[in-house]
């Protein structure tokens, strides 16, 4: 797979990867005050198996973390996953129990 790159789309309420020009996957999310909520992640099946998701999934809690406004709510099976299985995200969830690391 040639290089994938990861950038917000907020205009299409979304996070993309893209490769070669063409759309890899996203993952959509709802925004409120306080919230984002991220609702759906579709990989295209061409791209399936090679991290795309993934790369998604840490672009996005990335730039929420580097935002610091908003609090994640993972209705979104895939991130849910994720975030389980990359702790050191699990403080940007809300209701995060206190003293969830942050790093």
């Amino acid at each position: 797979m040639s290089e994938l790159t990861t950038v917000h789309n907020p205009e299409a309420d979304r996070y993309e990867a893209w490769c070669d020009g063409e759309l890899a996957g996203f993952a959509a999310y709802q925004l409120t005050e306080k919230l984002i909520v991220f609702t759906h992640t579709e990989v295209d099946d061409r791209f399936e198996g090679r991290g795309v998701g993934s790369a998604i999934a840490r672009y996005a809690l990335e730039d929420v973390r580097a935002d610091g406004t908003r609090q994640v709510v993972p209705k979104c099976p895939f991130i849910r996953s994720w975030i389980e299985s990359h702790p050191e995200f699990a403080s940007l969830v809300r209701g995060a129990p206190a003293g969830t690391s942050r790093d």
